[in-house]
C-alpha cells in the first residue's frame, strides 16, 4: 500500500479526551475516530489490525472444535423474558420497540439466542457434545464509557456457547476453551493471566477471567511468578482431566478488585521472591453455568436411556476490539505503538528519504515490488516530506520492520532496516535486506 494512496490521519497532538496510553496512540495514529460516547468508527489502520486480531481467535476456535456462526446483533426481548433475564439485566441492556410495539434489544451477550437456536435442531445426545461461536459488535451502555476501545459501547466480540450431556462433559468443554484461550492469547503475543472471577449476569458458579498484564490495567494482579513461565498445553492435552489440574497451574492468586480471592492465601502460599504483585487488564472471560438457561427454555435431549435431560452449558467471550488497546498498552514506548508481528496492520514501512531522486526511488520500487511478491504486507512512504517526520510517522504506527532507502545508501546499493520493537538497526544490500524480511 503506498502512503500517498492510504486514508492514514496522523495526529501530531495528543487529544484532550485521550486518558490512556492506547487511546491516546490510536488516536493519533489515525486508527480510530470517536462518533459517540463509548462509539468508534474503525479508520483503514485500526480496521486491518482488528482484522488480525479477530483471525487469530477464528483460528483457534477453529481449532478447539467450535463451529462458527453469526447470530443479528437486535434480539426479540420475548427471549430473554423466557430466560428470566430481561428485567434483571439493567440499564447496560439497550431497550428497542419496532414500529409494531414489539419489544426489542441491542444484544449485550446471545446465550439466549443460541439456546433458542440450539432447541430448535437439536434432540438427542448423540449431536453433542456442540460449540457454536461467532465475531460480532455487541452494545453495553455503559455508564461512563472511558479509555477509548478498553471501555466502550460497542464493542467487537468472540463468543462462544458450548452444550453438553452433563455437567462432567460440560467441564471438559471449558478445559478446551481454556487452553485455546491461552494459545490465542500467545499468538498476539501476550502472556494472559487467568483468575477465578465473579459470573456477574451471566450466571453460574464458575468462571476465570483472563487479564493481559499491563501496568494501566484496572484490576491489581497478585500471582505467582511462575506462571509467566508456564507452557501452553499442546494438541494432545488431555481435556478430560480433572479441572484443577488443568487449570491450577495456570491461575493467578488474587484480584484486589474481586472479592472472591484471598490475599491471605497468596502471603501464606507463594514465597516472598516469586509474588508479581501488578496490573491487568480483562481480555476474555470463561463461564460454566450449567442449566441456568436450558431449564427455563426446554433446551432438551435424550439421553443414552431415551430420557430427556437438559443440556449443560458455558459461554466464552474474548473482547477481540478491546484486544487492540490492550496489545498497545502492553507493547509500546515514548515513540509510538510496537505491534506484535502477528496482529501487526502491515509487516514493512519502506521509507523513501528522496522520492523524485531517480536511482532513490527507481531502488524503493524495486523493494516494494519484490517484498509485496513475497506476500509481505507493505506500507510504501512515497510522500515527499521531511525524513524526520517520516521516522515519527513509521515509529507512531508501530509497525514491526523499518526499510529505509536514501541516496547515500543506494549509490553503495545498501539500505538500512530497524527492527521496532529493539531499536536494532542495520545496513544491508538489497537482496540481504529482502532476504532476512522474508525469514522473519
Amino acid at each position: 500500500m503506498r502512503l500517498s494512496r492510504y486514508f492514514l490521519p496522523i495526529l501530531r497532538e495528543t487529544p484532550k479526551e485521550a486518558e490512556i496510553v492506547s487511546h491516546r496512540l490510536m488516536l493519533r495514529a489515525g486508527m480510530l475516530r470517536q462518533q459517540a460516547a463509548g462509539i468508534y468508527s474503525w479508520l483503514p489502520l485500526g480496521e486491518r489490525v482488528l482484522a488480525r486480531i479477530e483471525q487469530i481467535v477464528r483460528e483457534e476456535q477453529d481449532r478447539a472444535g467450535a463451529i462458527e456462526i453469526l447470530m443479528p446483533t437486535i434480539q426479540p426481548a420475548d427471549l430473554w423474558r423466557e430466560s428470566g433475564r430481561y428485567d434483571d439485566y439493567g440499564k447496560e441492556m439497550l431497550r428497542i420497540v419496532d414500529r409494531h410495539e414489539r419489544d426489542m434489544l441491542y444484544g449485550p451477550t446471545n446465550e439466549e439466542m443460541v439456546t433458542d437456536i440450539f432447541r430448535a435442531y437439536v434432540s438427542s445426545y448423540r449431536s453433542l457434545p456442540l460449540n457454536l461461536y461467532h465475531i460480532q459488535w455487541k452494545f453495553r451502555d455503559e455508564v461512563r464509557p472511558r479509555f477509548g476501545v478498553m471501555r466502550g459501547r460497542e464493542f467487537l466480540m468472540k463468543d462462544a456457547y458450548s452444550f453438553d450431556i452433563d455437567e462432567a462433559a460440560a467441564r471438559v468443554s471449558y478445559n478446551r476453551m481454556f487452553v485455546a484461550y491461552l494459545k490465542t492469547f500467545k499468538r498476539m503475543g501476550l502472556t494472559a493471566i487467568p483468575m477465578r472471577a465473579e459470573t456477574g449476569p451471566i450466571g453460574g458458579d464458575l468462571s476465570h477471567e483472563f487479564l493481559v498484564l499491563a501496568d494501566t490495567g484496572e484490576s491489581g494482579v497478585y500471582c505467582h511468578r511462575d506462571v509467566l513461565d508456564q507452557t501452553v498445553p499442546g494438541d494432545d492435552f488431555d481435556y478430560g482431566g480433572d479441572l484443577d489440574a488443568v487449570i491450577a497451574p495456570w491461575t493467578a492468586y488474587y484480584a484486589a478488585t474481586e472479592d472472591v480471592h484471598d490475599p491471605e492465601r497468596f502471603e501464606r502460599e507463594v514465597p516472598e521472591e516469586k509474588r508479581l504483585h501488578t496490573r491487568g487488564i480483562e481480555v476474555g472471560q470463561v463461564f460454566y453455568f450449567g442449566t441456568k438457561y436450558s431449564v427455563p427454555m426446554k433446551a432438551n435431549v435424550a439421553g443414552p436411556d431415551g430420557v430427556e435431560r437438559p443440556v449443560h452449558c458455558g459461554s466464552y467471550g474474548i473482547g477481540v476490539s478491546r484486544l487492540v488497546g490492550a496489545i498497545i498498552e502492553a507493547s509500546h514506548d515514548d515513540d509510538g505503538i510496537i505491534w506484535p508481528d502477528s496482529v501487526a496492520p502491515f509487516t514493512v514501512g519502506l521509507i523513501n528519504l528522496k522520492p523524485g531522486d531517480g536511482p532513490t526511488s527507481d531502488a524503493a520500487e524495486g523493494l516494494y515490488d519484490r517484498l509485496t511478491k513475497a506476500g509481505i504486507a507493505v506500507l510504501y512512504d512515497d510522500v515527499d516530506n521531511r525524513a524526520g517526520a517520516k521516522f515519527a510517522t513509521m515509529d507512531l504506527i508501530g509497525l514491526p520492520w523499518q526499510v529505509i532507502v536514501g541516496p547515500k545508501g543506494i549509490a553503495s546499493g545498501e539500505v538500512e532496516i530497524k527492527r521496532r520493537a529493539t531499536g536494532e538497526r542495520e545496513t544491508l544490500t538489497i537482496d540481504a535486506a529482502i532476504n532476512r524480511l522474508v525469514a522473519g
